[in-house]
């Protein structure tokens, strides 16, 4: 499913089953709480933290997704075309970062 698709799916979604958007400020600190479970499963399973016992079922694709959701309704309530958004930006980086990464010697 592409960008665009992604974003009707949610706003389809949002009408069938949650009645309403959330206003945009609740929707960002949705997006801040997703975001911290996503970093603690990171921290705990990839970085130095041990990993607490309650946390190893955690599935890291179904935070990622909570994310993604959550950036979707945004972009719906804003009215952001976020496959227009991420194709411009996937531009700009490719011809940006293109030479600098390829001669970056930390990356070798």
């Amino acid at each position: 499913m592409d960008i665009q698709n992604a974003q009707l799916a949610v706003d389809h979604w949002i009408k069938e089953h949650g009645v309403r958007y959330f206003n945009e400020l609740t929707n960002m600190a949705q997006l801040t709480e997703e975001v911290g479970e996503v970093a603690r499963i990171i921290a705990r399973r990839y970085g130095e933290q041990s990993e607490k016992e309650s946390d190893k079922n955690k599935d890291l694709g179904e935070e990622l997704a909570d994310v993604v959701f959550v950036v979707l309704c945004l972009a719906n309530q804003t009215g952001v075309d976020l496959q227009a958004a991420f194709d411009k930006k996937l531009d700009l980086k490719t011809n940006r970062d293109h030479d600098r990464h390829h001669n970056n010697e930390k990356l070798k």
